[in-house]
């Protein structure tokens, strides 16, 4: 027997990803100012209450001309704001602008708002299993059913990425507006299977 029970949860972390590229004669200059430029980023996310910080990505990679010779180096580095105030990520963001630009913004649950609706669904999705066992107790002919064997699983919603804005690279470089960021909801699964025997 299966049963399954799911909910639409809301979504209540928001991490926003900021990136700055660069453009270098070679390749040591180049991961020294990209590192500069990510230490000062992560110090100025530090000052905002309620937003934690770590870092991204990090590449560098040559840039060839006609006849397949290095002519410049090419990097990126990226700090990720994460935060359950979205409010106040989103004011971080902007305040960055000046020296990181937006690449993409996307929200996920929290372990305990997953652990919470996890613990509510698993209630359901046993109390359906209970049901169907007893249902095909009766249907049989039978007077009950003991339990001889269940899994519980539960399924984690991914997150959901809202929007990627790499052309924010060319933007003047001045304090942006707040990011109109709102999170939407995930689903959680929960499922029981197992089997029953009958009783007489």
């Amino acid at each position: 027997l299966g049963a399954q029970a799911s909910d639409e949860v809301p979504q209540d972390v928001v991490d926003i990803t900021l990136f700055y590229e660069q453009e270098a004669a070679d390749a040591a200059s180049l991961t020294d100012a990209l590192n500069k430029r990510t230490a000062a980023a992560l110090a100025q996310a530090k000052s905002a209450s309620g937003v934690s910080a770590h870092t991204g990505a990090f590449s560098i990679y040559p840039s060839t001309d006609r006849n397949g010779r290095i002519s410049a180096w090419r990097g990126r580095t990226e700090v990720v704001l994460e935060s359950r105030d979205f409010a106040a990520a989103s004011k971080l963001a902007g305040q960055m602008n000046t020296s990181m630009q937006v690449a993409n913004v996307s929200f996920s649950l929290s372990p305990e708002a997953q652990r919470n609706a996890a613990e509510h669904l698993t209630r359901q999705a046993i109390d359906a299993f209970r049901k169907q066992a007893e249902a095909a107790a009766q249907a049989f002919g039978y007077n009950g059913y003991t339990i001889r064997q269940v899994n519980i699983g539960q399924e984690a919603p991914p997150p959901r990425p809202m929007f990627a804005m790499r052309a924010m690279a060319a933007a003047p470089a001045a304090e942006a507006a707040p990011l109109p960021v709102e999170g939407g909801k995930a689903r959680v699964n929960v499922n029981v299977s197992g089997s029953v025997q009958m009783t007489r």
